[in-house]
């Protein structure tokens, strides 16, 4: 009788074969259930207008939407901008800082 194949393989090929399903599981449950913000924070050199005209032309927000985010930035010192994966809003801070914002990245819900 031969032995079955997985048993002849070294054991470093053995445990390379299978993730845990577990694992799988907690690290989708970890992505969907602690999605990720884009912050923009006040600061003293940006004209309201132009970063109004930036959340405009960037995110596509409409004028209004554009210009309630810039109040909020402006009156309570930072407003979040766009939510999603963390890649996605590394993207969107990156972006900030090449129009000239101040612009960071968190977890929602941190404070």
């Amino acid at each position: 009788m031969r032995p079955h194949p997985i048993f002849t393989r070294p054991a470093a090929a053995r445990a390379s074969l299978t993730v845990p399903e577990e694992a799988v599981r907690t690290e989708e449950a970890t992505r969907l259930d602690s999605p990720w913000v884009t912050l923009v924070w006040n600061d003293p050199v940006n004209l309201m207008s132009y970063v109004a005209y930036v959340f405009e032309s960037y995110f596509g927000y409409s004028t209004a939407r554009a210009h309630e985010l810039m109040m909020q930035v402006h009156q309570e010192g930072r407003a979040v901008v766009s939510t999603g994966d963390r890649e996605r809003m590394e993207v969107d801070v990156q972006a900030m800082h090449s129009f000239g914002l101040w612009a960071t990245l968190q977890k929602d819900g941190e404070q």
